[in-house]
């Protein structure tokens, strides 16, 4: 075997999935700790650092011990047997834990104070302020508590996964017993209360509300002692579609069961009293190494509550997207003039810069109440709670439209919303389902079909992001609006295949997975290495949120080999190594990270000097190549191509800053110039660009 093949084989020149992705939340606690970011931004970040971490621990650790449990001592790809894993993930975890720790309670909470915010004690409220938490708790907080004592004839209570919790040890005036009782915290409730009526900027957390009036839920009783303590679950859902008769119901089922997994973390106050905690690993089955424990509060992704202030000086500028220059001179009350412009020329829409609402929603609030359009297909991932488009879908459907919807109930953690949303839209006559057996829908696609003289034309959008409104204002994404016939009937054939029976469509513009990405990068790929043996024009630039499928990683490394360059800009977890001499030398990898999510995936191929490229919803993962229905459009015209190689290059020119990664595996961040000045940030340089252009 040709040595350069081989060495995928090797356990040191691959990066482990879940250590990458540690990296990657790493990378989003150094923006928290960053003094040149916007203070409640950096608060933000923390509380996102916070919120990655229970997810992480949900799924990912949850699978390591779910192997541990199951007797499996097999090294992985790069080298690590289950044991020694969690293991690693322990020892790097408290490390991230500890400088989280120190951020929030040596840098944002002073810096916080110095801006007149203030997260206080309740010793240090004013006898007023007391009277005021008083009353918010006997009339909104004390109704929702439900103490939980443990006695013989009480068991110790269920914890739900998430939940924040009070464990109080309370003793009877006339008995020395001390006896254990269980609050939990309401979820329902903010995290943290201003301690004045009208705007404050001083708040206590609720947990110490809670503790402040403790007497008030065990009266007549001593309280000994009180701790905090949380704890996670196992969240991974595993349904066995080919054994589920109907798939919501088991989607239903199995969230319940959800409710009831396996603990996999405690997080517990650094001062709880030994025999406390001892009380809760038996109770618990929780082991050491599965023990968090550090100062309060815990759980900072309630954080948000305080990024949420209005304090404009102490947030990222004002900024407000634009309305593409396609549709600018577009009659906003006729549809005709909409799916005319749609038809003169394909659209490239770049989000948040470009607007998501006055384009991707327009284009589907405009086909529901268009008289002409006589059907409307959808793909639904992820969308919000009050969504415009599934109010479209339903619209349509009350209008006598022909409407299918294939939704992927099976999205992590929105799993509850898509199950009301496909009980909903059935409701009205839409037509729901959810894709084929065994895979879930992941491409992000809309099709609408309309008469136009006597003419079915079809509109398409196919993108890279969710269509969510909401998150359309936080998540960088691209998408394409056309009236291409090619890509129309590309997505006919698309939505049969996933609605009906039709395993061996072909297609234009688009790669599809499970069938043709693979296949189809990977020839790219080897195309490149040609060229470039040819003396031709070659590289490869691909931006995408994570690369973890070796066969690509391989390919890459032979790339590199051949002295092809390849520009990767990865966002979370990246399983191949650059830098390395004979194998990735040729290769560099960047990260970027900022006040917009990084969501977009670019794959760019220099095809001898006519770019190729492609957007879409795919990474490179095993699970979106073979187990995922996802989608690459190819873009055709040379106006949009420029456009993607002009941002391409900001991510990667030596003025940004942002994340390399190294050939040891480490990540370092460049922020400054060599002449010490500071480098570009590539989302404000995107923000003053796309303004500009008004």
């Amino acid at each position: 075997m040709d040595s350069n093949l081989a060495a995928i084989e090797q356990s040191e020149n691959l990066i482990d999935r879940e250590l990458s992705w540690l990296a990657f939340n790493k990378r989003v606690l150094e923006l928290a700790e960053d003094k040149s970011i916007p203070l409640l931004e950096r608060c933000r970040f923390l509380a996102i650092f916070s919120a990655n971490l229970d997810d992480f621990f949900m799924i990912r650790v949850a699978s390591v011990k779910r192997k541990i449990e199951s007797g499996a001592t097999k090294k992985n790809t790069a080298g690590y047997s289950p044991v020694e894993l969690l293991a690693e993930i322990s020892k790097q975890t408290e490390e991230l834990i500890n400088r989280q720790t120190k951020c929030f309670h040596n840098e944002l909470l002073p810096e916080l104070a110095q801006k007149g915010i203030e997260m206080i004690s309740w010793e240090k409220l004013t006898s007023d302020e007391k009277a005021y938490i008083n009353k918010i708790f006997t009339t909104r907080i004390f109704p929702v508590l439900t103490p939980l004592a443990v006695d013989p004839s009480h068991p110790f209570p269920y914890i739900s996964g998430l939940s924040l919790n009070l464990a109080v040890l309370v003793r009877k005036p006339d008995n020395k017993e001390e006896l254990f009782a269980r609050v939990k915290i309401p979820s329902s409730l903010p995290r943290f209360i201003e301690v004045a009526e009208f705007a404050s900027t001083r708040f206590i957390s609720l947990e110490q509300v809670i503790i402040a009036n403790l007497h008030q839920l065990f009266p007549g009783m001593e309280i000994e002692d009180y701790y905090t303590f949380r704890l996670t679950r196992n969240a991974d859902l595993e349904i066995e579609e080919e054994e589920s008769e109907n798939l919501l119901e088991s989607m239903e089922a199995e969230l319940l069961r959800r409710k009831f997994g396996p603990p996999v973390r405690l997080e517990v106050a650094s001062d709880i009293q030994s025999n406390l905690l001892n009380r809760l690993k038996s109770e618990l089955s929780i082991k050491e190494q599965d023990i968090s424990a550090y100062k309060e509060p815990l759980d900072l992704s309630g954080l948000n509550r305080i990024a949420d202030l209005d304090r404009p000086e102490l947030k990222f500028p004002p900024f407000r997207n634009q309305i593409v220059k396609e549709l600018r001179e577009v009659d906003p009350d006729s549809n005709d003039d909409f799916f005319a412009a749609i038809r003169r020329a394909e659209i490239l829409l770049h989000h948040p810069y470009d607007s998501f609402n006055s384009s991707v929603v327009r284009f589907l609030e405009a086909a529901a109440t268009d008289p002409h359009v006589l059907a409307i297909k959808q793909t639904l991932y992820r969308t919000s709670g009050d969504s415009p488009i599934v109010s479209a879908l339903i619209e349509a459907a009350e209008a006598g439209k022909q409407v299918l919807a294939v939704i992927e109930i099976r999205a992590r953690f929105d799993e509850q919303a898509n199950v009301r949303w496909a009980r909903k839209l059935e409701d009205v006559g839409v037509h729901v389902v959810y894709g084929l057996v065994g895979f879930k829908t992941h491409a992000k696609l809309s099709l609408v079909v309309r008469e136009e003289a006597g003419v079915v034309r079809r509109y398409s959008h196919v993108g890279t992001g969710n269509y969510n409104p909401k998150t359309a204002r936080m998540y960088e994404d691209l998408g394409l609006l056309s009236a291409d016939d090619q890509l129309g009937e590309d997505l006919n054939k698309l939505f049969n295949q996933l609605s009906g029976f039709a395993p061996q469509s072909s297609y234009n513009r688009l790669l599809v997975a499970p069938s043709t990405i693979r296949s189809g990068l990977l020839e790219k790929i080897n195309r490149e290495i040609e060229n470039k043996k040819s003396g031709k024009h070659a590289f490869i630039r691909l931006k995408l949120n994570s690369l973890l499928d070796e066969e690509f990683v391989a390919a890459l490394y032979r790339a590199s080999n051949a002295g092809v360059d390849v520009d990767l800009v990865i966002r979370g977890i990246c399983a191949l190594r650059p830098g390395i001499a004979g194998l990735s030398e040729n290769i560099r990898v960047r990260s970027v990270l900022g006040r917009f999510l990084e969501h977009s995936r670019i794959f760019h191929f220099a095809n001898g000097g006519d770019d190729e490229i492609f957007i879409g919803s795919a990474d490179l993962m095993e699970r979106n190549l073979n187990r995922r229905v996802e989608s690459l459009v190819r873009i055709i015209k040379d106006e949009h191509k420029q456009s993607l190689i002009k941002a391409f290059d900001l991510y990667i020119t030596s003025t940004t800053a942002g994340w390399h990664l190294l050939s040891d595996k480490n990540w370092v961040r460049v922020a400054q110039n060599p002449d010490g000045s500071t480098m570009n940030d590539l989302q404000a340089v995107m923000i003053n660009s796309y303004q500009v252009k008004v």
